[in-house]
């Protein structure tokens, strides 16, 4: 068995990066905060679920096709991965243009949807990330800024820990999926959470106004704290892959995979 054709790949990507979204997204736009019909009651599922929520999504789609694509779903994961010599340059911009348009069309149905519900006005939050007004706790860039770095940084440190050749098997979605739901639990009320490019650009320019102007830091930030994680991970690890011909791993690890396979049929 051969790696998977880029086409499958994309749609892997596609797919992963849509449902992280829609899902993540649409859980902070629809179900946050839902008043109850007659008592003054909150039926909402509050930061917590919103964190829980991200977690998941993640958790599922690498379960369900990060066997097909490394289940990325996020251009700084990508680039991280890029950076610790764990994906081939040459389909970065691949990944990275199909996760911006899975975002998008994602964001796009959130509109489409949440446009059903009388009164529905974008501009009044639409799960879009910022700072200074636009954050919600009312950080400042300088804090956010930070914020997101690190927690990037941290999830790259996860994903890299979690994919090691050395740590359990079949247990990385499960750490992956947590970590993103721990820095939601920690980064809500400072940007709203991105730590995904692609998440950040699917819902601002659908709620418009200052958020759109401040997504040069939701797109520098969590690159950076990916690329320094990528970069660092094997000297804090002690695994050095400079050496490595990364077409003819992955074509080894996809034989190594089949063979595996074979003897278990």
């Amino acid at each position: 068995m051969s790696r998977p054709a880029l086409a499958h790949r994309l749609g892997a990507e596609f797919l992963g990066t849509f449902w992280l979204v829609f899902s993540g997204c649409g859980s902070a736009v629809f179900a946050a905060h839902v008043m109850h019909k007659t008592d003054p009651v909150d039926m909402g599922i509050g930061f917590v679920g919103v964190a829980l929520a991200f977690g998941l999504t993640v958790l599922t789609m690498a379960y369900a096709v990060g066997h097909v694509s490394g289940g990325h779903f996020n251009p700084a994961v990508t680039l991280g991965l890029t950076a610790a010599r764990r994906f081939e340059v040459k389909d970065v911009l691949p990944y990275i243009g199909t996760q911006v348009v899975a975002g998008l069309v994602a964001g796009g149905a959130l509109y489409a949807i949440a446009s059903g519900q009388p009164g529905f006005a974008a501009d009044k939050g639409f799960a879009a990330n910022g700072y200074g007004t636009q954050s919600p706790g009312g950080y400042s860039m300088t804090a956010v800024f930070l914020c997101e770095l690190l927690c990037t940084m941290f999830f790259l440190y996860i994903i890299l820990g979690a994919t090691d050749d050395r740590a359990p098997k079949g247990f990385a979605p499960i750490a992956i999926g947590l970590g993103l739901t721990l820095i939601h639990l920690i980064s809500i009320p400072v940007s709203n959470t991105s730590v995904n490019p692609a998440r950040s650009t699917a819902v601002a320019f659908f709620q418009g106004g200052d958020v759109v102007a401040q997504q040069w830091l939701f797109w520098v930030a969590p690159i950076l704290g990916a690329v320094i994680a990528g970069a660092t991970y094997a000297a804090l690890t002690g695994v050095d892959r400079s050496h490595l011909d990364l077409a003819g791993e992955a074509e080894r690890a996809a034989a190594a995979a089949a063979e595996d396979a074979t003897r278990r049929a």
